[in-house]
């Protein structure tokens, strides 16, 4: 409805409006995400997309024109590689990852968020 709330391919069209190279990106982190399991449930806000289960476990967010951060929910897992812990950027991630590129979606990025949603299950 006009003047209502924006929809969620509005909301994620409009977080990758000027970063479009990023939107690959995302769709390639959805697609891993959605083969943890018919679980997941994607909640998309206005700068952010957050990934569900049971409860909250990571979210995605196209933070600046290069870069996209992977938060996520691993309370007590200790920082490992592209792991950062203890970054508080967003109040549910205890844990971030950055992506400057397609490149930096690698198997260690989609077994760390694998963990997050077995976790929030």
């Amino acid at each position: 409805a006009e003047g209502g709330p924006a929809g969620e391919d509005e909301l994620i069209a409009a977080q990758y409006s000027g970063k479009e190279d990023m939107k690959a990106w995302y769709d390639r982190l959805i697609a891993e995400v959605s083969k943890f399991g018919e679980d997941v449930e994607l909640a998309p806000k206005k700068s952010y997309v957050s990934l569900r289960r049971a409860k909250q476990f990571g979210i995605i967010q196209p933070s600046t024109k290069s870069r996209m951060d992977l938060g996520l929910n691993l309370k007590g897992a200790k920082a490992s590689g592209v792991l950062i812990e203890g970054d508080k950027w967003s109040g549910m991630c205890s844990h971030r990852i950055e992506i400057h590129g397609p490149e930096d979606i690698s198997a260690e990025v989609i077994d760390w968020l694998r963990k997050a949603y077995q976790t929030a299950g």
